[in-house]
């Protein structure tokens, strides 16, 4: 015969299936605050937007990125915005409006720009157009390709909106000439650091560019690179600025990195790519950038005594390193701590 439960029992028992299932449920929501724990807790890493560019007019580029990132822009915006500033900047000869011009007398502009998901856009050998990140932006964007090159990049411009311009300044002009009389070249190292900011910015030799890489606050990272490129280059002549891989390379799960100097370089060894990579098997973004310039070094020895070549990388955590060929190199970096950091690069040769 089959005992049935009392009502006293039967509401124990009720009771103990009730108590079994909220523990249970009381454990569950434990277990997965655990996983989940708010922003800024105590044990969580809290993302930090940051943007870095190369040389000292890299710290006016950067105020321009954030003011994007400050706000919780996107990372995007914030190199073009960035990157922005130097090209039109007429007294840097180096990069955008202003810029020396071929051994022929023209302006030529390179510029690249790549996101944390990969996507990219690039122009090379363009004239008659101030904001070549801009226009290289509308190809990662608004075209299948990632490179356009020389009239075809103008022409695309152009149906894009972008204004025709005369590119060559009366003081790049006068330059020209000066240097028409001798039509010597020869690189001079860090030539960009040493007449910038002393009544004759850029050098008759100049053959920089700037590179910025910007992380903002929802993690995602993303970087810039534009350039006018060698100063008295043969007609034609492209460097390492506008190539993916060699004059900038960003992966979101690894970092960023970008370089600056004699691009012909930088394209033998794909650096940016490298320095990435090098990340990628652990490296700070200091130890990747020194491994990429030896790298460079060490397959040319000789001719690294007598030009220079950086890189500068942002992991993503933030974390921000660069190495250089020779001293002198200096890159800017701005937080929220400081928007007006320039620290020097280490260097092979020298301190």
């Amino acid at each position: 015969m089959i005992r049935r439960p009392v009502p006293s029992e039967e509401k124990s028992m009720s009771d103990r299936r009730q108590f079994l299932k909220t523990a249970a449920l009381g454990a569950s929501a434990v277990a997965l605050a655990a996983r989940i724990k708010p922003a800024g807790a105590a044990g969580t890493a809290t993302r930090i937007a940051r943007v870095t560019s190369t040389w000292d007019f890299g710290v006016a580029a950067n105020h321009a990125a954030w003011s994007i990132l400050k706000d919780g822009g996107h990372s995007l915006d914030a190199v073009e915005a960035g990157a922005r500033v130097p090209e039109a900047d007429l007294k840097n000869h180096s990069v955008g409006k202003g810029g020396y011009p071929d051994r022929d007398g023209h302006v030529t502009l390179d510029a690249s720009i790549m996101d944390w998901q990969g996507n990219c856009g690039a122009v090379a050998a363009m004239e008659y157009i101030a904001h070549p990140i801009s226009v290289a932006r509308r190809v990662m964007e608004r075209t299948p390709h990632v490179l356009l090159a020389g009239d075809g990049a103008l022409q695309f411009a152009l149906e894009q909106g972008f204004e025709k311009e005369n590119l060559l300044t009366p003081e790049a002009e006068k330059a020209w000439h000066e240097w028409l009389k001798t039509a010597h070249y020869q690189p001079v190292i860090n030539s960009e650091v040493r007449d910038y900011g002393k009544g004759v910015p850029g050098g008759k030799d100049n053959h920089d560019t700037i590179g910025m890489l910007a992380i903002d606050a929802h993690g995602h990272l993303a970087g810039a690179c534009t350039t006018s490129g060698m100063a008295w280059k043969l007609r034609g002549r492209v460097g390492d600025s506008p190539i993916i891989g060699a004059g900038l390379y960003v992966d979101g799960e690894i970092g960023g990195a970008t370089s600056t100097g004699v691009g012909e370089e930088v394209i033998r060894n794909a650096g940016s790519f490298l320095v990435v990579e090098l990340m990628r098997q652990g490296r700070s973004p200091t130890e990747a950038c020194k491994e990429a310039v030896l790298r460079i070094v060490n397959k040319k020895p000789k001719t690294a005594k007598d030009i220079q070549v950086a890189f500068l990388a942002m992991n993503k955590d933030g974390e921000v390193g660069a190495w250089a060929i020779q001293p002198g190199f200096q890159y800017a970096v701005c937080d929220a701590k400081d928007q007006n950091a320039l620290l020097p690069s280490k260097s092979v040769y020298g301190a």
